[in-house]
């Protein structure tokens, strides 16, 4: 097992798993939902829940000393994939060229009945 990482700046794990997990050159950042970690509250809409997801895990890439920049792989799981412009859209304004692989996949059910969730591997030379 790697290394845990965790920040109170993202919110706590509701279940029993890591923010996030080093293992050797690679950081995995588990799922993250549009939670926000000064209130403990979903925050409502397609928009602010993205903004909140791709902030949630920025700080957790911060705790890890990490950037965007260092994601090689992006998970985004969408209730419904007519919100996929907008997320993508907001996605966008986070990254830079060359961008992280990526896949987003429309699901039933998303825990806490959000939008959105996101997850991320970071590789560290």
């Amino acid at each position: 097992m790697g290394k845990a990482i965790f920040t109170n700046k993202a919110p706590a794990a509701i279940g029993p798993y890591s923010q996030a997990i080093e293992a050797g050159d690679f950081i995995y950042v588990s799922g993250q939902i549009p939670i926000n970690p000064s209130t403990g509250e979903v925050v409502e809409g397609i928009e602010s829940q993205t903004e909140q997801v791709l902030q949630n895990l920025n700080a957790i890439l911060e705790e890890a000393k990490a950037t965007f920049e260092d994601v090689v792989k992006f998970t985004i799981y969408l209730k419904s994939m007519d919100d996929f412009a907008t997320v993508n859209d907001i996605y966008g304004k986070y990254l830079a060229e060359p961008y992280p692989a990526r896949a987003t996949v429309e699901v039933s059910r998303l825990p806490k009945d959000v939008l959105v969730e996101m997850d991320v591997v970071v590789y560290r030379k």
